[in-house]
């Protein structure tokens, strides 16, 4: 794990002012470093009190290594203790909703971003050791690499702060049915949602969340789905992926089925092979 000096890191970020987005657990910063690449330098301020559990951090997330997550390169030390995450050459899934000089992602690569997520998400629940830790799903936090393969960037060790979810047990996760999974798969009903209209939705997704509910969906689905796409989908998928978001969106506070159902409900429905 390579360790950063902060000079160079404050440099990269423009003395931390390339804010991509910022929550409770601090910001993060668009990197450009002199040889070229383009990072994620998170703020780590839940380990302002300990130098411990910061290296501890450290160590956990440098043990995470998935195709739909953000891998952490390494790590700085000074006025602010901080992460640094790999290629985002591509920038935030907010960014293509938001900027209309971007290319605008098709409907295979949607389909693509929801069934990878929904793939990270099984592996942090089923692999990663230690067991608990915390994420958060949004637009903002989701990053491209050279490639445009969707990378969660937003996942943390300590205990809930803010939008943070504590994750179950895996010796549990078939079982595990409680709060903390029904806010995740709740957050990945959001950002189908997102991917479907193309609006991002930072404030819990309630205008999107009404909508999917609304008892005449089949009639306005034509006037929600993101005029970026025209009519360049197929409406079988995209009537399959409204039913797998209200099946999350319902699962807030009684969720019916576990991740790795939802990850393997939501690829026998969209046909996106993985």
């Amino acid at each position: 794990m390579k360790k950063f000096s902060y000079k160079d890191v404050k440099r990269a970020t423009d003395g931390f002012h390339r804010i991509i987005y910022s929550n409770s657990r601090g910001a993060a910063y668009k990197a450009k470093f002199e040889g070229g690449e383009v990072a994620l330098v998170k703020e780590a301020r839940a380990f302002d009190e300990g130098i411990d559990n910061f290296y501890r951090e450290v160590q956990f997330l440098g043990r995470l290594h998935h195709r739909h997550l953000l891998a952490l390169r390494g790590f700085s030390t000074g006025h602010k203790r901080l992460l640094v995450f790999d290629n985002i050459e591509n920038g935030s899934l907010k960014e293509h909703f938001n900027d209309p000089l971007r290319t605008p992602l098709n409907w295979k690569a949607r389909l693509q971003i929801a069934v990878g997520v929904a793939a990270a998400l099984e592996y942090l629940l089923l692999f990663s050791n230690p067991p608990v830790y915390h994420v958060s799903i949004s637009s903002s936090n989701i990053m491209f690499d050279e490639n445009f393969t969707a990378k969660l960037s937003d996942v943390g060790l300590l205990s809930s702060v803010g939008t943070y979810v504590e994750m179950p047990h895996p010796s549990c996760s078939e079982e595990c049915l409680g709060q903390e999974c029904g806010n995740i798969i709740f957050q990945l009903g959001v950002l189908i949602l997102e991917l479907i209209t193309g609006q991002s939705s930072e404030q819990g997704g309630t205008d999107l969340i009404q909508w999917v509910q609304g008892s005449r969906l089949s009639s306005s689905i034509h006037m929600m789905i993101d005029p970026d796409l025209g009519n360049n989908y197929d409406s079988r998928e995209l009537k399959k992926l409204l039913s797998v978001a209200r099946l999350c969106i319902k699962s807030k506070n009684n969720p019916k089925f576990p991740i790795p159902q939802v990850f393997r409900y939501l690829q026998k429905k969209v046909d996106i092979p993985y």
